[in-house]
């Protein structure tokens, strides 16, 4: 009996975060259609970080230690992952940025 339940709520939820990814996913883009001049700066952000990723993909490294190798990872996945990482790591540095720059800003007014 409860394992039934337990089923139907795990079903429930699976339906319900597919109607939000579905919705996350649709009704932007209803939005975007009504005022096509949005989608600029969502492809000038897009370009903004692909070229970030294509940097860090550029200076990653593809090494990879016995022990990944054993488990199927080659150098194309490393550098992959390298890219992904640096990427990552400077958006974090450019997310504390930009906090440090607008609360030093807001004292000063």
């Amino acid at each position: 009996m409860e394992s039934g339940l337990i089923n139907i709520g795990l079903m429930i939820t699976y339906a319900l975060i597919g109607i939000a990814v579905i919705s996350v996913i649709v009704l932007p883009l209803i939005k975007a259609i009504d005022n096509p001049k949005t989608l600029v700066g969502t492809a000038i952000g897009l370009g903004v970080l692909l070229v970030v990723f294509g940097i860090s993909y550029a200076i990653s490294g593809d090494e990879v230690l016995p022990r990944y190798v054993s488990q199927g990872v080659g150098p194309g996945i490393s550098k992959i992952v390298g890219g992904l990482l640096t990427t990552m790591y400077l958006l974090f540095g450019a997310a504390i940025v930009g906090i440090l720059y607008t609360e030093i800003s807001k004292a000063f007014k």
